[in-house]
């Protein structure tokens, strides 16, 4: 987990003042380039360190090797903070964190900690891919550490662009797509990042409940999302060969239902709608039988007519 090398690399740092790259490589079970490109991440995040040119050289942390990390400013505390955080998905990692918030200086661990907590990754997809980080999430970012209300221009999936003031919370990053969880005049909201058109934060302070735990938050959201989108259930059979294909296009909606009998394996399918299941499976041909329920044998059999009309066989 990167999370726990930055932390590490940090800390081996701190007690030996100088290291190379292939004793980092060494220590913490890594690639040489693995090792480098972790001193250029928290070099280009604002901490200090350097690199040291020639015979002797190395990377060094500014101020030498120190016990505690009174040297790094507010500014560098939060970068390595922001930086380390998010990849901190393992209990382990949000440990480790845990313990430099305390080795740092008191004024600076409200924001340390807010920069720890002001983001997460959660890994489980949603089926969607190759997406990049979007630049608004640093702006986003540092408002929620700062408790600053943000300005947003948002565009909702089937309403026009609107203006709203929120209190920004925590920012999620889910299989490369990102959220906003806020507060509103409505209650908490959560917005995607690539609907926001415009952001612009305020110099108005943020409220956010004393109890709040982005993790704990976004779990509910995830709960009520995963409902609406499994309140439709299918049962099918598949030739267990072409089983992983079927969990990669369910996710975590696909569910095998017993064991195989004669090469063939029984799955419950979930999605929305009967129409939204009938369109994944369009494409499977024969591969697949639908056992039930009949409202999605009603929608493919709808589907073939379609095709059929529209596309009829030339003799």
């Amino acid at each position: 987990m990167r999370a726990d090398r930055l932390v590490a690399v940090l800390l081996l740092m701190q007690t030996r003042g100088r290291v190379t790259a292939a004793e980092l490589a060494a220590e913490l079970e890594v690639s040489v380039a693995t090792a480098r490109r972790d001193l250029e991440a928290l070099a280009a995040a604002g901490v200090p360190v350097y690199p040291q040119p020639g015979r002797g050289g190395g990377w060094s942390l500014v101020g030498g090797a120190r016990t505690d990390l009174s040297g790094l400013t507010a500014a560098e505390a939060q970068a390595l903070f922001l930086l380390a955080g998010p990849a901190a998905v393992s209990p382990e990692a949000r440990a480790a964190l845990r313990k430099l918030v305390t080795a740092l200086p008191r004024t600076f661990r409200a924001d340390a900690q807010a920069a720890t907590d002001a983001t997460m990754i959660d890994p489980a997809g949603w089926g969607e891919r190759d997406r990049l980080r979007p630049e608004i999430v640093d702006l986003l970012q540092t408002a929620v550490v700062r408790r600053r209300k943000v300005r947003l221009t948002y565009a909702g999936r089937a309403r026009e662009p609107g203006e709203r003031l929120v209190d920004p919370w925590g920012l999620i990053d889910k299989d490369d797509i990102w959220y906003l969880l806020a507060g509103t005049g409505q209650g908490r909201r959560t917005f995607r990042i690539d609907r926001i058109i415009t952001a612009e934060t305020t110099d108005e302070p943020a409220e956010r409940p004393d109890d709040f735990a982005l993790a704990t938050a976004w779990q509910e959201v995830v709960e009520e999302i995963e409902r609406r989108r499994s309140r439709t259930w299918a049962t099918v059979t598949v030739e267990e060969r072409y089983l992983p294909v079927l969990r990669d296009q369910f996710g975590r909606h696909c569910h095998p239902d017993g064991d195989p009998d004669q090469g063939r394996v029984r799955v419950r399918l979930a999605a929305p709608t009967p129409l939204d299941i009938a369109r994944h499976l369009a494409g499977w041909g024969a591969l697949i039988d639908v056992l039930d329920p009949p409202s999605v044998r009603a929608e493919l059999a709808r589907i073939g007519a379609e095709l059929l009309a529209r596309h009829p066989t030339r003799t």
